[in-house]
This record gives C-alpha cells, sequence and structure tokens, in this order.
C-alpha cells in the first residue's frame, strides 16, 4: 500500500515537472522586448508605409517600454528594405513594414535576392485603399466614361500618370483597358509627387495614385476624381463613384500594408506582437489618423490571412505583368 501511493507520489511529480517544462516559452514571451525593436520602411520619410510605421512604433513604445526605430531603406520599390529584413535573424527584433508593391516585385524585379513567400513570417495585414483616378477640372472629363469615349475617338492620345512602370496603378490602368477595348498612354513617375504636380498643372491628362495622396487635392479644388478602384466607394472621397458602378462590375484593386517578419520568428514573439498591434488599431485615436488622413480601411488580419493575401495579390498582379511584358524603369 505504502509503495502505490509512492508510485501516485512519483506519478504527480513527473506531471507537475512536465508542466514547469512549458513555462520557458511563457516566459520568453513575456519578455520581448528587452531591447529596440527595428521597423524597416522600404520607402523614403513621407508617403503612406513611413507614417504608418511612425504612428505604431509610438504607441508600443508607450504600450511596451522599448523604443521601435523606424528605418528607412528606400529602393527598387522597395526590394532593398525587405532583401535587408529577409537576412536578419528573426528573433523578434526587425520587422518589415510594406506596401502593394511587395506582391508585384517578384515578376516585375528578376532575380530578387530572397524569396517573397517563404522567406517572411506573415504577421498582419493593417488594411487596404482604393485608388483614385482623377483629372485637372479645366479637363472635359467628368466620368470614366468620358475617358474611355475620348480614347477610343483618338486612340494613344489620352495620358494617364502613375507613380511608375510596374506599379499598381499601371497595372489597375493596364487591366482596365483591356477590360474596356481601349487605349491610354502611360506616363511613368518617380513618386507621386511630381505625378500630382504634373495632373494639377494639365501636363497629363489623368493621374491615378492612392486615395491618401490625392484626395486632400480633390477636396481643394485642384483635381477632380472621376472613379476610384475599389468594389465600393471611399469613405475619403464618398461622391465618387467606384469603376465598379461604371461599368466594370465587380471590378477592384487595392493598396495595402502588412506586417512581416524574418522566417523563423518564434510563434510566442509573433503572437505578442500582433496582439499589441492590434489593442494599437483598435484605438480611437489611432483608427481616426490612419483612416481619415490615409484614406485606409482598416483589417487587422490574422498572420495566416495576411500569407493567403499575399500569394493571391502576386498570382493576379504578376499574371497582368507577364501578359503584358511589363518591365521596371
Amino acid at each position: 500500500m505504502i509503495d502505490s501511493a509512492r508510485r501516485q507520489f512519483a506519478a504527480i511529480m513527473a506531471g507537475a515537472l512536465c508542466g514547469l517544462a512549458s513555462l520557458p516559452a511563457v516566459a520568453q514571451e513575456v519578455k520581448w522586448p528587452v531591447k529596440p525593436v527595428r521597423f524597416i520602411v522600404p520607402f523614403p520619410p513621407g508617403g503612406s508605409v513611413d507614417p504608418l510605421a511612425r504612428l505604431l512604433g509610438a504607441r508600443l513604445s508607450a504600450s511596451l517600454g522599448q523604443q521601435f526605430i523606424v528605418d528607412n531603406r528606400p529602393g527598387g520599390s522597395g526590394s532593398i528594405g525587405a532583401a535587408l529584413a529577409a537576412k536578419s535573424p528573426p528573433d523578434g527584433y526587425t520587422f518589415l513594414f510594406v506596401f502593394d508593391t511587395h506582391a508585384v516585385n517578384p515578376t516585375l524585379i528578376p532575380n530578387l535576392p530572397f524569396d517573397t513567400v517563404k522567406d517572411f513570417t506573415p504577421v498582419m495585414l493593417v488594411g487596404t485603399a482604393p485608388m483614385a483616378i482623377v483629372t485637372n477640372p479645366a479637363k472635359p472629363y467628368k466620368t470614366f466614361a468620358d475617358v474611355v469615349k475620348a480614347a477610343k475617338a483618338k486612340p494613344d492620345t489620352v495620358t494617364y500618370g502613375s507613380v511608375g512602370s510596374g506599379s499598381l496603378g499601371h497595372l489597375t490602368m493596364t487591366l482596365v483597358e483591356q477590360a474596356g477595348g481601349f487605349k491610354l498612354v502611360h506616363v511613368p513617375y518617380k513618386g507621386g509627387g511630381p505625378m500630382t504636380t504634373d495632373a494639377m498643372g494639365g501636363q497629363v491628362e489623368l493621374a491615378i495614385g492612392s486615395v491618401a495622396v490625392l484626395t486632400p487635392h480633390v477636396k481643394g479644388g485642384k483635381l477632380r476624381a472621376i472613379a476610384v478602384t475599389g468594389d465600393k466607394r471611399s469613405h475619403a472621397i464618398p461622391d465618387v463613384p467606384a469603376l465598379a458602378e461604371q461599368g466594370y462590375p465587380g471590378f477592384s484593386a487595392l493598396a495595402w500594408w502588412g506586417i512581416f517578419a524574418p522566417s523563423g520568428l518564434p510563434s510566442p514573439i509573433r503572437d505578442r506582437f500582433h496582439g499589441e498591434l492590434t489593442q494599437a488599431l483598435n484605438l480611437p485615436e489611432v483608427r481616426k489618423q490612419l483612416t481619415e488622413q490615409l484614406g485606409m480601411d482598416l483589417v487587422v488580419s490574422k498572420p495566416e490571412e495576411l500569407q493567403k493575401f499575399l500569394v493571391r495579390e502576386m498570382e493576379r498582379w504578376g499574371k497582368v505583368v507577364r501578359e503584358h511584358k511589363i518591365k521596371p524603369e
């Protein structure tokens, strides 16, 4: 009987020790971060990715007591910063903020030094936003149908600007031209600033860019928006009909913002970081800033949802790049 009691006691102790074996993982989660965290932004200051990273970094610094430092590494449509992130240790102290170019670059740019799908750990799809198609108010285009009519009447005369060859705006207009059976003349710019300046000055007939960049000029009367590229209207400019309402049913092309880490990031750290991001993005003042200033529709996805979204975007836009033989500048 004594031996039986001893065996039961030994079994209980063994179970307790097994339970204790899991504690280091919990402790590891609690201890992160213990030093400054780097947010790689593969674009210059300004734009939309940089202010998103800075806004979230400030909120996380306040809640976690460590610095979250934005490291701008522009170039190659975001691929230079992405390459740096891919080679960084997966220790929870380097994260990558990306824009929609992240899904286009694998097809557009040959010989990328990383695998876009395999070399990153997905964290969160932060949000999406439609693009706006705009024109100078003195131009004759009141609707997108006016653009199509003019382009068909005089092929290869109606120009439009985008932020670059192979940009999401360029690829979107390529799809729309194909669907509508008309042809525009693409004028690639090196960024939203010069494109917007020329659109306001009438040097190009049209321009396509993010609602974040173009909406202030639309509201200021310097540009007229004739369409947005989502499947519904944008809350930033709700009077502007979507292309889906103007003869392209079901059409949608969205800019997007996501956060990744180097491949191999431990799940406890990813889960902790994801939870902190979610809390920050649920703050009313943060949501207001992102929706009003960047025209963003917040998604705040789970990690696996970002991965599925990325693969779908790569397949869709990669096909456009290949079929139309689009090359980077």
